[in-house]
Protein backbone atom coordinates (compact mmCIF):
# COMPACT_ATOMS: atom_id res chain seq x y z
CA UNK A 1 0.00 0.00 0.00
CA UNK A 2 1.40 3.37 -1.18
CA UNK A 3 1.76 6.14 1.28
CA UNK A 4 0.07 9.18 0.88
CA UNK A 5 2.26 12.16 2.07
CA UNK A 6 0.71 15.14 3.95
CA UNK A 7 0.16 18.20 2.45
CA UNK A 8 -1.78 21.57 2.56
CA UNK A 9 -4.01 20.23 -0.09
CA UNK A 10 -5.24 17.11 2.41
CA UNK A 11 -4.47 18.56 5.53
CA UNK A 12 -5.69 22.11 5.28
CA UNK A 13 -4.44 22.48 9.20
CA UNK A 14 -0.82 23.06 7.53
CA UNK A 15 -1.39 25.91 5.58
CA UNK A 16 -1.13 28.66 8.20
CA UNK A 17 -4.01 30.98 6.26
CA UNK A 18 -6.48 27.79 6.02
CA UNK A 19 -5.65 27.70 9.91
CA UNK A 20 -6.69 31.16 10.59
CA UNK A 21 -10.06 30.45 8.93
CA UNK A 22 -10.76 27.60 11.39
CA UNK A 23 -12.65 27.65 14.58
CA UNK A 24 -9.23 28.36 16.66
CA UNK A 25 -7.67 30.74 14.22
CA UNK A 26 -10.60 32.71 14.15
CA UNK A 27 -10.66 32.78 18.41
CA UNK A 28 -7.27 33.64 18.34
CA UNK A 29 -7.41 36.38 15.88
CA UNK A 30 -10.67 37.74 17.62
CA UNK A 31 -8.33 37.88 21.04
CA UNK A 32 -4.96 39.37 19.18
CA UNK A 33 -7.37 42.11 17.69
CA UNK A 34 -8.61 43.18 21.25
CA UNK A 35 -4.96 43.64 22.64
CA UNK A 36 -3.46 45.02 19.65
CA UNK A 37 -6.46 47.51 20.10
CA UNK A 38 -5.22 48.35 23.56
CA UNK A 39 -1.96 48.98 23.46
CA UNK A 40 -1.53 51.09 20.09
CA UNK A 41 -4.13 53.32 20.93
CA UNK A 42 -1.62 55.62 23.37
CA UNK A 43 0.80 55.46 20.85
CA UNK A 44 1.74 58.32 19.03
CA UNK A 45 3.86 60.13 16.17
CA UNK A 46 3.47 60.16 12.29
CA UNK A 47 4.23 56.95 10.66
CA UNK A 48 2.88 53.37 11.73
CA UNK A 49 2.95 50.04 9.89
CA UNK A 50 1.65 46.50 10.01
CA UNK A 51 3.92 43.89 8.55
CA UNK A 52 1.59 40.88 7.32
CA UNK A 53 -1.41 39.11 8.82
CA UNK A 54 -3.73 41.19 6.79
CA UNK A 55 -6.74 39.56 8.38
CA UNK A 56 -6.56 42.07 11.10
CA UNK A 57 -6.10 45.94 11.43
CA UNK A 58 -3.78 46.12 14.37
CA UNK A 59 -3.89 49.82 13.77
CA UNK A 60 -7.61 50.52 13.75
CA UNK A 61 -7.84 52.16 17.04
CA UNK A 62 -4.16 53.95 16.40
CA UNK A 63 -4.61 57.91 15.30
CA UNK A 64 -1.07 58.34 13.01
CA UNK A 65 -1.77 60.02 9.70
CA UNK A 66 -0.03 57.45 7.93
CA UNK A 67 -0.27 53.85 7.93
CA UNK A 68 0.85 51.44 5.79
CA UNK A 69 1.53 47.35 5.97
CA UNK A 70 3.71 45.40 4.25
CA UNK A 71 2.43 42.38 2.21
CA UNK A 72 3.85 39.82 0.93
CA UNK A 73 3.13 37.29 -1.70
CA UNK A 74 2.32 34.58 0.93
CA UNK A 75 -0.57 36.82 1.87
CA UNK A 76 -4.02 36.47 0.64
CA UNK A 77 -5.72 38.63 -1.47
CA UNK A 78 -7.49 41.58 0.09
CA UNK A 79 -11.41 40.84 0.41
CA UNK A 80 -14.41 43.77 -0.22
CA UNK A 81 -14.10 44.22 3.69
CA UNK A 82 -10.51 44.80 4.02
CA UNK A 83 -9.20 47.78 5.40
CA UNK A 84 -7.85 50.44 2.85
CA UNK A 85 -4.38 49.96 3.44
CA UNK A 86 -1.54 51.87 1.97
CA UNK A 87 -0.06 48.95 0.90
CA UNK A 88 3.80 48.20 0.24
CA UNK A 89 4.99 44.75 -1.36
CA UNK A 90 8.10 44.05 0.11
CA UNK A 91 9.89 41.36 2.62
CA UNK A 92 10.48 41.89 6.65
CA UNK A 93 14.05 41.52 6.19
CA UNK A 94 14.47 44.03 3.38
CA UNK A 95 12.25 47.09 4.93
CA UNK A 96 11.93 49.55 1.81
CA UNK A 97 12.33 52.60 4.43
CA UNK A 98 14.95 55.34 5.72
CA UNK A 99 16.48 54.68 8.37
CA UNK A 100 14.59 55.96 11.69
CA UNK A 101 11.48 56.85 9.69
CA UNK A 102 8.74 55.27 11.47
CA UNK A 103 7.41 54.84 14.59
CA UNK A 104 5.35 52.25 15.30
CA UNK A 105 6.02 48.66 14.10
CA UNK A 106 3.64 46.04 14.62
CA UNK A 107 5.17 42.07 13.78
CA UNK A 108 1.87 39.84 13.78
CA UNK A 109 2.88 36.57 13.87
CA UNK A 110 5.73 37.60 11.97
CA UNK A 111 8.90 36.31 13.26
CA UNK A 112 7.80 32.76 13.87
CA UNK A 113 7.39 32.14 9.62
CA UNK A 114 10.19 34.32 8.86
CA UNK A 115 13.59 32.84 7.30
CA UNK A 116 15.68 34.31 9.90
CA UNK A 117 13.54 36.47 12.84
CA UNK A 118 16.66 37.99 14.51
CA UNK A 119 17.19 40.03 11.17
CA UNK A 120 13.78 41.17 10.84
CA UNK A 121 14.10 42.58 14.32
CA UNK A 122 17.61 44.33 13.06
CA UNK A 123 15.86 45.21 9.99
CA UNK A 124 12.75 46.89 12.32
CA UNK A 125 15.67 48.20 14.76
CA UNK A 126 17.11 50.44 11.54
CA UNK A 127 13.49 51.91 10.95
CA UNK A 128 12.56 53.19 14.16
CA UNK A 129 13.06 56.36 15.38
CA UNK A 130 14.72 56.71 18.73
CA UNK A 131 11.80 55.86 21.23
CA UNK A 132 9.93 54.19 18.75
CA UNK A 133 7.60 51.48 19.25
CA UNK A 134 7.46 47.35 18.49
CA UNK A 135 4.63 45.43 19.21
CA UNK A 136 5.26 41.59 18.55
CA UNK A 137 2.51 38.38 18.52
CA UNK A 138 3.14 34.79 18.40
CA UNK A 139 2.70 31.82 19.48
CA UNK A 140 3.56 30.38 23.72
CA UNK A 141 5.72 26.89 22.92
CA UNK A 142 5.29 26.22 26.81
CA UNK A 143 1.30 26.39 26.68
CA UNK A 144 -0.71 22.71 25.84
CA UNK A 145 -0.66 24.28 22.50
CA UNK A 146 2.77 23.93 22.31
CA UNK A 147 2.60 20.64 23.94
CA UNK A 148 -0.21 19.56 21.18
CA UNK A 149 1.88 20.53 18.47
CA UNK A 150 4.75 18.76 19.77
CA UNK A 151 3.31 15.59 20.24
CA UNK A 152 2.10 15.64 16.56
CA UNK A 153 5.56 15.31 15.42
CA UNK A 154 4.93 11.25 16.66
CA UNK A 155 1.28 10.76 17.27
CA UNK A 156 -1.44 12.53 15.10
CA UNK A 157 -1.84 15.11 12.85
CA UNK A 158 -0.48 19.16 13.84
CA UNK A 159 -2.52 21.35 15.54
CA UNK A 160 -0.85 24.46 14.49
CA UNK A 161 0.95 24.84 10.58
CA UNK A 162 3.94 23.28 10.61
CA UNK A 163 5.87 25.76 8.73
CA UNK A 164 5.51 27.93 12.00
CA UNK A 165 8.91 27.65 13.96
CA UNK A 166 7.10 29.06 17.55
CA UNK A 167 10.13 30.44 19.22
CA UNK A 168 9.05 31.24 23.09
CA UNK A 169 8.55 34.60 24.90
CA UNK A 170 11.81 34.73 26.71
CA UNK A 171 14.25 34.59 23.63
CA UNK A 172 12.49 37.10 22.03
CA UNK A 173 12.87 39.35 25.00
CA UNK A 174 16.65 37.76 24.39
CA UNK A 175 16.74 39.62 21.17
CA UNK A 176 14.98 42.99 21.79
CA UNK A 177 18.28 43.34 24.86
CA UNK A 178 20.30 42.48 22.55
CA UNK A 179 19.40 45.48 19.67
CA UNK A 180 18.77 47.71 22.66
CA UNK A 181 15.12 47.73 23.34
CA UNK A 182 13.60 47.51 26.34
CA UNK A 183 9.94 46.07 27.34
CA UNK A 184 7.32 48.05 28.38
CA UNK A 185 4.53 45.65 28.87
CA UNK A 186 2.88 42.43 27.87
CA UNK A 187 0.07 39.90 27.78
CA UNK A 188 -0.49 36.05 27.91
CA UNK A 189 -3.86 34.94 26.50
CA UNK A 190 -5.81 32.00 24.52
CA UNK A 191 -5.91 29.38 27.26
CA UNK A 192 -8.45 27.16 25.87
CA UNK A 193 -7.92 23.59 25.21
CA UNK A 194 -6.39 22.68 21.79
CA UNK A 195 -9.60 21.46 20.26
CA UNK A 196 -10.58 22.13 16.31
CA UNK A 197 -14.48 22.34 16.49
CA UNK A 198 -16.11 25.60 17.47
CA UNK A 199 -18.73 24.54 19.55
CA UNK A 200 -15.51 22.57 21.56
CA UNK A 201 -14.23 25.96 21.80
CA UNK A 202 -16.94 27.82 23.20
CA UNK A 203 -17.59 25.44 26.25
CA UNK A 204 -13.59 26.12 27.49
CA UNK A 205 -14.50 29.62 27.29
CA UNK A 206 -14.72 29.90 31.29
CA UNK A 207 -10.86 28.88 31.20
CA UNK A 208 -9.98 32.49 30.52
CA UNK A 209 -10.75 34.29 33.39
CA UNK A 210 -8.93 31.08 35.25
CA UNK A 211 -6.03 31.29 33.03
CA UNK A 212 -5.37 34.91 33.21
CA UNK A 213 -5.50 34.59 37.57
CA UNK A 214 -4.02 30.68 37.94
CA UNK A 215 -1.78 30.09 35.20
CA UNK A 216 -1.15 33.40 32.73
CA UNK A 217 2.66 32.22 31.70
CA UNK A 218 0.87 29.15 30.30
CA UNK A 219 -1.17 31.21 27.35
CA UNK A 220 -1.31 29.55 23.55
CA UNK A 221 -0.60 33.17 22.42
CA UNK A 222 1.57 36.18 23.73
CA UNK A 223 1.64 39.42 22.82
CA UNK A 224 4.50 41.83 23.50
CA UNK A 225 5.94 45.98 23.67
CA UNK A 226 8.83 47.39 23.50
CA UNK A 227 10.81 50.70 23.16
CA UNK A 228 13.81 51.30 20.86
CA UNK A 229 16.16 53.27 23.26
CA UNK A 230 19.33 55.37 22.32
CA UNK A 231 21.78 55.03 25.21
CA UNK A 232 25.05 56.71 23.25
CA UNK A 233 23.61 60.27 22.82
CA UNK A 234 26.41 63.18 22.64
CA UNK A 235 25.89 66.99 23.46
CA UNK A 236 27.98 68.12 20.18
CA UNK A 237 29.56 71.83 20.77
CA UNK A 238 31.35 73.89 23.22
CA UNK A 239 29.27 74.22 26.83
CA UNK A 240 30.26 77.33 28.64
CA UNK A 241 31.60 76.83 32.29
CA UNK A 242 30.71 79.47 35.01
CA UNK A 243 31.38 79.32 39.26
CA UNK A 244 28.91 78.14 41.21
CA UNK A 245 26.69 80.84 42.92
CA UNK A 246 27.41 81.99 46.70
CA UNK A 247 25.01 81.38 49.37
CA UNK A 248 24.75 85.39 49.29
CA UNK A 249 23.36 85.07 45.24
CA UNK A 250 21.06 82.04 45.80
CA UNK A 251 18.84 84.74 48.15
CA UNK A 252 19.19 88.20 47.51
CA UNK A 253 16.77 88.95 49.99
CA UNK A 254 19.61 88.23 52.42
CA UNK A 255 22.03 89.81 51.23
CA UNK A 256 20.27 93.35 50.47
CA UNK A 257 19.14 92.80 54.10
CA UNK A 258 22.22 92.97 55.26
CA UNK A 259 24.11 95.90 53.18
CA UNK A 260 20.70 97.67 54.81
CA UNK A 261 22.20 97.01 58.20
CA UNK A 262 25.72 97.83 57.55
CA UNK A 263 24.39 101.24 56.14
CA UNK A 264 22.77 102.06 59.33
CA UNK A 265 25.11 101.06 61.45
Amino acid sequence: MSHTPITSQNNPWLSWDSWLNSPPGQYVLAWEQTQFDHMVSDIFGYHALQIGLPQINTLKENRMPCQLIVRSAHDRPEGEDSPKWQTVSAIPEELPFATQSLDLIVLPHVLEFAEDPHAVLREVHRVLVPEGRVIISGFNPASLWGLRQYLSHWIGTPYLPREGQFIALLRVKDWLKLLDFSVDRGKFGCYRLPLRSASGMEKMAFLEKAGDRWWPVLGSVFIVSAIKRVNHLRLVGKIETKPLPTTAQLNPVAHLGGQQQKVES
